[in-house]
């Protein structure tokens, strides 16, 4: 009597020649890891800038009918930050605002304000150095060119108060986004040549000629690409790690979060690439339909730059792509210690997008 045949083991056998032959495609080595790792590399080496610049806020109790903040204010290396006070605490926690300046009026005539400084563990001590020096050369000018007879107009309160807060490096924003962007790549070119590939060089057809169904042939190939693109994956983030000390709050905890939210993003990405490869006529037409799905997203989805640089209106458009809830999730999860609960919304806006994403490729694809 002949063994029944395995439809399990026949896609395992799938899955690792499929696997085999992209680890020796060029293109698939250059997409999901090289590009990446480029751009990780020349935004690591770059430090963290250097030059007087100097972000701050001003505390929403603050007087503003003083010279001080009247001068303060015109100075080119010193940046007003206006945002809602949840905002400003997460840019002081991540070391992206050097102190939150408030300065009160008092009752008695010297000194008639008293400067208070609120900053965090995260921001470079000369930072807040420079910015307690500006503020003093301030005060001594006001003093000796309009109150010459007055000890001082004002005085900087020694006490700093500091909250609890962690360096944010620029890999902290640079390594989600490239992971991003190596999974939407691989997600939609990667799945768009193979399976029209495979469609074009009558290999699903051959395959038909096997007792294997149709269901089996689509998950092994599928199979084989998510396994790659999970290695690819943890390339990235180990060499984020050990080279650039990417931040993994909770170690361990994070680094398996990070790869789930990364297989879910593999997999709403792929519906797209199923898409393209069966409504492209050749290979020469896949490039175009790939990237109107692919180009905007790594311009407008917080791949290289946050989306706050653009107009407000623009925004909207940015926060519609599924790419950007991907990197906002893994940007919180990675360094504010997100779990994958907490998210929930950018993982439900992923979900939809998987949706509608799948229920067009179910209508469009073809297996000849």
């Amino acid at each position: 009597m002949e063994p029944k045949y395995s439809q399990l083991t026949a896609m395992l056998a799938i899955t690792k020649a499929s696997l085999k032959a992209t680890f020796r495609s060029p293109s698939a080595v250059i997409f999901s890891i090289g590009f990446p790792l480029i751009f990780i590399l020349v935004f690591g080496f770059m430090g963290e800038g250097s030059g007087f610049s100097v972000d701050v806020a001003l505390d929403k109790t603050s007087d503003t009918a003083n010279p001080v903040y009247g001068i303060i204010k015109q100075i080119n290396g010193i940046h007003f930050i206006d945002k809602p006070d949840t905002l400003l605490k997460e840019d002081l926690e991540k070391g992206n605002l050097t102190a939150i300046i408030n300065i009160k009026k008092n009752a008695a005539e010297s000194p008639a304000y008293t400067i208070e400084l609120k900053s965090s563990e995260a921001v470079k001590e000369q930072d807040l150095q420079l910015l307690q020096s500006i503020l003093n050369s301030v005060i001594g000018n006001i003093n000796n060119s309009k109150y010459p007879n007055t000890p001082t107009i004002a005085k900087i309160d020694t006490n700093v108060q500091k909250i609890p807060g962690r360096i944010y490096r620029r890999i902290d924003f640079i390594l989600p986004g490239q992971l991003g962007f190596s999974l939407l790549s691989a997600g939609v070119f990667g799945v768009a040549f193979l399976f029209f590939n495979l469609r074009q060089q009558l290999v699903l057809k051959r395959f038909f000629a096997t007792p294997i169904t149709r269901p089996y042939i689509v998950l092994g190939e599928a199979i084989s690409r998510v396994l790659f693109q999970m290695i690819a994956s943890v390339v990235i983030i180990s060499i984020g790690v050990f080279a650039f000390n990417f931040t993994l709050v909770n170690g361990v905890t994070t680094f398996l979060e990070i790869m789930l939210l990364s297989l879910l993003g593999l997999l709403v990405f792929m519906g797209y690439g199923f898409i393209v490869s069966n409504v492209a006529k050749n290979e020469s037409t896949i490039p175009p339909f790939a990237n109107l799905f692919t180009f905007p997203q790594f311009l407008l989805s917080g791949t290289f730059f946050p989306i706050t640089v653009f107009p407000k209106w623009l925004q909207f458009f940015c926060n519609l792509l599924p790419l950007t809830h991907f990197n906002n999730a893994m940007r919180e999860i990675s360094f504010e210690g997100a779990s994958l609960l907490s998210v929930w919304q950018d993982i439900g806006v992923l979900l939809i997008w998987g949706v509608i994403l799948y229920a067009i490729a179910i209508k469009v694809f073809k297996w000849e």
